[in-house]
């Protein structure tokens, strides 16, 4: 989705407006997200294009958990960013908070969504060509796009996803899918012994494919029946299952199948769950996570800006072992 300039630009024009009237200084709130949506009539998305863009001038900053206040009225700017992301949730907005705090806070960025869309993706990169001094994309899954890459004005940096024809054309700070998926699998071996089947549950088409290529990799070497599964809709719990499951919906799903048949996560069968959150650690007992270190991802890129030499890198993953497994 391509976010109307003039509609984000509503919430930092009201305040650079604000400032430059008297009526905010430093360290005065201003409206939260949802007061914005509903003073203009904005989606979300729009509404943390605007704050992203004054939180990167360095403008505004925040207080988790309270909210975003006036830390500076500087507007001076020196690099500016396309930032494009796949989509909008509380781990992207991790790894782009944890990206403006690393970056000079001369330097603006713009955040743009795609949302998995490789029209979407095409038409926003070729509408930015000449636009910004520097590129981070999410190209995820899609392929066939150097040719894209090549035509911009400024240098390009890969961020989180992209298929392997990209990789070490352009600097970057990556998942690793089927290394991270294998290196915690083979971590958890004494856990995972007691399972006799495990199974890799991806509902949605936009996940990484290579996933389930580490989970076969571990099962080959250790003797796992494995299979890939679109859904679980339907699928009665056996003793000895375990299910690696990437999306919470799928997570609530077992876990009201196993309360139909009154099974205990951990015991019974288990479950790894990828993205770790709050409620994770007390769902069920506490839920096991395989995650990336988003916050450090933001971090390592917003090092690699300014940097001539193409740098390459993987982010770590997290593993917490909770008793669902």
């Amino acid at each position: 989705m391509k976010l109307n300039e003039s509609k984000y630009k509503q919430v930092v024009n009201y305040v650079i407006e604000g400032i430059n009237e008297g009526d905010f200084r430093k360290g005065d709130w201003i409206p939260s997200i949802n007061e914005f949506r509903k003073k203009y009539n904005l989606s979300r998305d729009t509404v943390f294009a605007g704050i992203s863009e004054l939180k990167s001038r360095g403008i505004i900053d925040s207080t988790p958990g309270v909210g975003y206040y006036i830390a500076s009225t500087k507007l001076t700017i020196k690099h500016r960013i396309l930032l494009l992301f796949n989509e909008f949730n509380e781990f992207k907005e991790e790894l782009y908070n944890s990206f403006i705090e690393n970056i000079d806070k001369t330097t603006t960025v713009e955040i743009y969504f795609h949302n998995y869309n490789r029209k979407v993706f095409e038409t926003l990169v070729n509408d930015a060509n000449g636009k910004y001094t520097s590129y981070i994309l999410m190209p995820g899954k899609f392929q066939g796009l150097d040719p894209l890459l090549q035509s911009l004005s400024g240098k390009v940096f890969l961020l989180d996803h992209c298929h392997n024809e990209l990789k070490g054309k352009y600097s970057s700070v990556t998942q690793n899918f089927e290394k991270d998926t294998y290196e915690a699998l083979k971590f958890e071996l004494k856990h995972i012994e007691k399972y006799k089947r495990i199974f890799m549950v991806q509902s949605e088409a936009k996940e990484p494919y290579e996933r389930y290529d580490g989970l076969q990799r571990f099962s080959k070497e250790h003797g796992f029946e494995h299979k890939y599964l679109n859904n679980i809709t339907g699928k009665k719990i056996k003793n000895g299952d375990l299910f690696i499951l990437v999306n919470d919906r799928d997570l609530v799903d077992v876990l009201k199948q196993a309360k139909k048949q009154d099974l205990t996560p951990g015991q019974e069968f288990g479950i790894i769950s990828y993205n770790d959150t709050p409620l994770k650690e007390i769902l069920a007992g506490g839920i096991t996570t395989l995650s990336t270190d988003f916050k450090l991802m933001g971090k390592t890129m917003a090092s690699l800006i300014g940097k001539k030499s193409i740098e390459t890198y993987e982010n770590p993953w997290i593993l917490n072992i909770r008793k669902s497994l």
